[in-house]
């Protein structure tokens, strides 16, 4: 199910040049409709619900109907986002709430070194019978 904004809550991000939603959407789905000042999903079929505009929206005015696998039928997932967490929110139908926290990222992107204790490569072992496509190319 695709995102969808709730109109009753979206401040357009008080107005600035792209909005939250529009920033972190990897599909550039989110556009801001400026006479109204609303945010919307343009192309809701083409959404991969990653959850992106979600979680990043300061007013909690965007929404998506979970799949059943995670979140049954009539039940409200939602995410808080914090300095140093993620708290979510599932709202089940019968009015059961359950509360799950992540740790996020805290570290500045980019500043973690991949490869750091690690050997280096030893190139001259590629064509030992270990690899697999080695096999398949001869």
């Amino acid at each position: 199910m695709p995102s969808y904004v709730l109109t009753e809550k979206c401040d357009g991000c008080k107005g600035q040049d792209k909005t939250a939603c529009q920033y972190i959407c990897p599909n550039d789905l989110m556009v801001l409709n400026r006479d109204i000042m609303k945010a919307h999903n343009q192309e809701t079929d083409q959404c991969w619900e990653c959850y992106n505009c979600v979680k990043i929206c300061p007013q909690q005015a965007i929404e998506i109907r979970g799949y059943q696998d995670f979140c049954p039928l009539g039940a409200n997932v939602i995410p808080m986002r914090s300095t140093d967490s993620i708290m979510w929110t599932i709202k089940f139908r019968s009015g059961i709430i359950k509360r799950f926290k992540f740790p996020i990222r805290t570290t500045v992107e980019g500043s973690i070194d991949l490869y750091g204790g690690k050997p280096e490569p030893d190139f001259a072992k590629l064509k030992s019978s270990g690899f697999f496509n080695y096999e398949a190319r001869k």
